[in-house]
């Protein structure tokens, strides 16, 4: 309703969300007339084509602008989105061109008591509402054919996630129109019964669960990703890395890794017939990764084996495009069980940027400006959200399954450590033994040599150069030789040595000295000890005496 204080409303007039009604009720205030649907002109009316103006002269207060005639041009979206021109509230004549945010939310532009700004977006990171891919690219694909048409023959359509259909971009809008009337305005009753359906659906909206009415005949289902559900986070994701001309294509099945493993070729065949049986093509698995749930991750890249020319891959986004496909889709689900495709394709600098500059829908601008400011380390990673606890849920387990894959990694580096480490100990027993016997065989060497020398220079006088060598011999022999110089201090540590061995082999220990109390003391001890065994041997001479008088008893009563 329009808060028209006591003016009747027009009978058979567009209502909020495109239908006529003719309600024809009077309200129980005067003034303020402006006969229009719901929120006011401003608020978008949600894909109607709606024509307010003002009664009296400057009494309307309809969020159109101040007792100005606001028209609102017919629009597909919530709040006029999704590349809709609409007035903005208090904008006073600014225009706003929108297009579809990075996740395809509401990205919008609005100005606010603006005038005369203009903002215009672009398509977002991840294909947007009806807009072209965001990883597409123009020209040539990887074999030469033009970016309509792939090697398989069919269009390449869209990258990376693909645009939505016209159809579920129209039912998305249409579920976001009546979940924003069912949280602000549900028509029912008609008196203060339907402010009370409206708490409540605030607070089923805020929960992100249940379902809410917002007419008598219809009923909206809140989800998490609403664009009103509190339990809402920023996390951090590693930027996709990945080149298109790899190939690489992730594909997830609804089986275990064990299972997968085992029938790897099988799935390799299916693949193959999948693509068309085509004798060029090879279907190679790159790696094969565990994910919660029971779920198994599987990385092919496709390789194209032409009769001429080197063999190459298929760029991803082909291969993507061509799985993607209904039909194929469809065979890959039945026979693999395979429940999602991803092309493994990283992000360019202008799509990173997009990214960032334009927050997730429902997500607030100040919070994803500070996640942004507290990212850890922007070249690796950008912030994401985590909407609903399932989605917190689905990350933890994913991170408890990236730990485990890092654990296992860990454990077979430490194994490897360990066995490097043994092998570093026996190529160092080895290299000492490599030196003994190259020292060995140095000394056989030089054994031989100097006999070599002996029987070549046998019958030859002495030249000059030997007999320097004699004579630099000579000096040495007569240092070592000298009682002062090496010999001398030689002699004199063998005979200490010897000294000492023979003062250790001869030395008798000293009898230890008490004095009389000590001795006293050791005397008094030992006497009890005394006193205690013949106490003891006492005792036991009268128990054998004891043991013997039983016996004798035992016998006598045997022999009666």
């Amino acid at each position: 309703m329009a808060f028209s204080f006591g003016s009747t409303t027009a009978t058979s007039q567009p209502t909020l969300f495109g239908s006529t009604t003719t309600p024809a009720t009077s309200t129980g205030f005067g003034g303020f007339g402006t006969s229009t649907g719901g929120f006011g002109s401003g608020l978008g009316t949600f894909g109607t084509a709606t024509t307010s103006s003002t009664t009296g002269a400057g009494t309307g207060f309809g969020f159109g602008g101040f007792g100005t005639t606001t028209t609102a041009a017919p629009s597909s979206s919530l709040f006029g989105t999704f590349g809709t021109t609409s007035a903005s509230p208090f904008s006073f004549s600014a225009t706003t061109t929108t297009t579809p945010s990075g996740f395809g939310g509401f990205g919008t532009g609005t100005t606010g008591f603006g005038t005369g700004l203009t903002s215009t977006g672009t398509t977002g990171a991840f294909g947007g509402f009806g807009g072209g891919s965001a990883f597409g690219t123009t020209g040539s694909s990887a074999f030469g054919a033009p970016s309509g048409a792939s090697t398989f023959g069919a269009p390449s359509g869209t990258g990376f996630f693909g645009a939505q259909p016209q159809n579920a971009q129209q039912q998305e809008e249409a579920n976001l129109a009546n979940v924003a009337l069912a949280i602000s305005l549900p028509q029912i009753y008609g008196d203060e019964r339907d402010a009370i359906i409206a708490k409540w659906n605030q607070l089923q909206a805020y929960w992100g669960t249940g379902k809410g009415f917002y007419s008598i005949n219809g009923v909206v289902e809140f989800k998490p990703e609403n664009h009103f559900c509190r339990f809402k986070a920023l996390g951090y994701h590693l930027i996709p890395k990945g080149s298109n001309e790899l190939g690489q294509v992730a594909l997830v099945l609804a089986r275990k890794e064990e299972e997968v493993a085992a029938a790897q070729q099988q799935v390799v065949d299916t693949l193959h017939r999948i693509l068309g049986s085509r004798p060029t093509l090879s279907v190679c698995v790159e790696g094969i990764k565990p994910l919660p749930e029971d779920r198994t991750e599987v990385v092919i890249y496709v390789l194209e084996r032409p009769v001429q020319g080197p063999a190459k891959r298929v760029s991803a986004n082909d291969l993507f495009n061509f799985l993607n496909q209904p039909a194929q889709k469809n065979q890959i689900a039945t026979q693999l069980m395979v429940e999602s495709i991803l092309p493994k394709v990283g992000w360019t600098e202008e799509q990173l940027k997009e990214y960032l500059d334009k927050p997730p829908a429902g997500v607030d601008p100040l919070l994803w400006q500070q996640a942004k400011l507290d990212n850890p380390d922007p070249e690796k990673y950008i912030p994401v959200p985590m909407i609903g606890f399932k989605e917190l849920h689905r990350r933890l387990k994913y991170q408890a399954e990236q730990t485990k894959l890092f654990q296992q990694r860990l454990d077979v580096i430490s194994g490897d450590i360990t066995q490097l480490q043994t092998q570093h100990s026996t190529m160092l027993a080895k290299l000492e033994d490599y030196k003994r016997k190259d020292l060995e065989l140095g000394h056989r060497l030089l054994k031989v040599i100097v006999k070599q020398e002996i029987y070549r220079k046998m019958g030859f006088a002495i030249q000059a150069e030997e007999e320097t060598l004699k004579v630099q011999l000579e000096q040495l022999q007569a240092e070592l030789n000298h009682p002062t110089q090496f010999k001398g201090r030689l002699n004199e540590l063998m005979s200490q040595m010897r000294m000492q061995t023979q003062m250790s082999s001869g030395r008798t220990d000293s009898t230890y000295q008490m004095d009389s109390e000590t001795q006293a003391e050791i005397r008094l001890i030992l006497k009890q000890q005394q006193d205690g065994l013949q106490h003891l041997i006492e005792i036991i001479k009268e128990d054998a005496a004891d043991v013997h008088l039983i016996e004798q008893g035992l016998a006598k009563s045997r022999l009666k």
